[in-house]
């Protein structure tokens, strides 16, 4: 079991975002940073939105950092700790544009990049973007494979039905021969294509029992039968609880989400102030069974 945390201050969700974030300082968000690492989390995240319209910011949030920005800076600051996007909206992009950027970031880590990829749903963001909302799932999924092809490559070449190139140069490159790709998204073809084309699946405003028994179908298909690693699955763990005041309720909870299929768990925590936020971290790892500890890069 992998513990990551859904990095506060870089996004501020209405459900789910703590006050003190909302004035906090880029040297508080180092605090945190610097703590998970320390601490052995096995990684962080930043997530990607551009503008949000003004009609869903009450549910969608007001607060995105740059996610390629953030992701780059933590990097110089952290030694061990994966850094993850939570996630590339890949019709944003084209896929030499990824590969580039967070190519980039690997090996400015040393790589410790995890690309986490979505096809996105905000379509009057794709509007504002000047991007195609409808068709984005097959032309995502073209944009992973396009995406793996290039990875590491010099001088990359790819021909799908959506994506070609040839005949250039993008350099530097990953260090690691392949990234975790992990896919976004909560509905059954999210997971179809993590399962396709991914090594992890990472559903949002799904329950344990909704994703047990889309896991449960999974496991039937051809397309599992053919993978030839595990798929991870990286839940995030609702409400949020206090491993201060709640242990009990916080390890039951996690139990549930293990026994839905979870092998990482990402949390957030209520907190009062960065300080209080460190604590609640702290408390967290000393709850967890020894053998969820994170192995060194």
């Amino acid at each position: 079991m992998r513990l990551g945390i859904i990095t506060p201050i870089v996004i501020v969700l209405p459900r789910s975002h703590n006050e003190w974030e909302i004035d906090a300082s880029v040297d508080d968000l180092v605090a945190i940073a610097t703590a998970a690492d320390r601490l052995g989390y096995h990684h962080l995240t930043a997530s990607e939105h551009i503008a949000i319209p003004g009609d869903v910011e009450a549910r969608r949030g007001k607060r995105y950092w740059d996610l390629l920005s953030t992701l780059a800076y933590l990097a110089a600051v952290t030694e061990r700790i994966r850094l993850a996007t939570n996630m590339v909206v890949l019709g944003y992009h084209h896929p030499l544009e990824v590969v580039k950027h967070y190519g980039t970031l690997d090996r400015l880590s040393k790589g410790r990049l995890i690309l986490g990829v979505g096809v996105g749903s905000l379509q009057p963001e794709f509007e504002l973007l000047a991007k195609p909302f409808d068709g984005r799932g097959e032309r995502a999924d073209d944009a992973i494979r396009a995406i793996r092809a290039a990875w590491a490559e010099r001088e990359p070449s790819y021909a799908g039905p959506h994506f070609q190139f040839d005949d250039v140069v993008v350099d530097p490159t990953g260090v690691q021969d392949q990234p975790p790709i992990w896919v976004g998204g909560r509905t059954t073809r999210s997971l179809r294509r993590a399962v396709e084309l991914g090594d992890a699946w990472v559903p949002f405003l799904l329950g344990p029992d909704e994703v047990a028994a889309m896991l449960d179908r999974a496991r039937d298909t051809p397309a599992w039968a053919e993978r030839d690693r595990p798929l991870d699955v990286a839940l995030w763990p609702e409400p949020v609880l206090d491993p201060q005041t709640e242990p009990d309720r916080v390890l039951e909870q996690a139990q549930t989400h293990i026994e839905a299929g979870a092998t990482i768990l990402n949390y957030r925590f209520p907190s009062r102030s960065v300080a209080h936020h460190v604590e609640q971290m702290e408390a967290l790892t000393s709850l967890v069974d020894p053998a969820w500890s994170t192995p060194p890069l």
